[in-house]
C-alpha cells in the first residue's frame, strides 16, 4: 500500500537523490554532485523550503520509494517548465525498483490536489520528449504541451 505525505525536513536528502533521478539523461549522466551543483539545476532545490515550495513522499512499508515536489520561479530565474510566475514548476521520480507500479499517478493526482489547495490554478513540467513513459503519464493526467525550452517539452496542466 502506498502512502503520501508531505516531505519531512530529515528526508532532504531523499528528495535530493529523486531531484537527481528526476532528471533525464540517457548517456553519460553527470555524478549527482556534479550534475544538481549545475547552476542551471540547482535553482530547483537551493534554499528548499521557501514560500511556494512543495514537496509530497510516496512510501511503501514506511520506506520512501517516490517524490513529486514544485516551486514557483521568476521572469528572471525562469525554470526549464517556466510558463508564468504564478504557476509552479513540477518535478517527479520513483526509485527504479519501484516504477510502474502506479506510484507516479498517484503521486501527480496527489500533488495536483496539494496545488489546488494551495490556490494554484496550473501546474507545469519539462520533460525530454524521448523519455515517453513520462511524457504519456503527463497526457494521461490532462498536461497539454505549451511549448519547447531548448531540446525539452514544456507541458502545463490547468485546473
Amino acid at each position: 500500500m502506498v502512502i503520501v505525505r508531505l516531505l519531512e525536513k530529515q528526508e532532504y536528502d531523499f528528495f535530493m537523490d529523486m531531484h537527481y533521478e528526476s532528471i533525464y539523461v540517457l548517456e553519460g549522466k553527470p555524478s549527482k554532485n556534479v550534475l544538481l551543483n549545475d547552476p542551471n539545476i540547482k535553482k530547483y532545490s537551493e534554499g528548499w523550503g521557501r514560500k511556494g515550495d512543495r514537496a509530497l513522499v510516496a512510501l511503501i512499508e514506511n520506506k520512501p520509494v517516490g517524490a513529486v515536489w514544485y516551486r514557483l520561479f521568476g521572469e528572471s530565474n525562469k525554470g526549464y517548465g517556466y510558463v508564468d510566475n504564478e504557476t509552479p514548476e513540477l518535478g517527479i521520480a520513483i526509485l527504479p525498483d519501484f516504477k510502474k507500479q502506479g506510484i507516479g499517478t498517484i503521486l501527480m493526482k496527489q500533488i495536483q490536489q496539494q496545488a489546488i489547495s494551495d490556490g494554484y490554478k496550473s501546474l507545469s513540467l519539462s520533460v525530454d520528449p524521448d523519455n515517453q513513459m513520462a511524457v504519456r503519464l503527463y497526457e494521461k493526467l490532462g498536461f497539454e504541451t505549451f511549448g519547447m525550452s531548448g531540446t525539452s517539452r514544456v507541458m502545463k496542466l490547468t485546473f
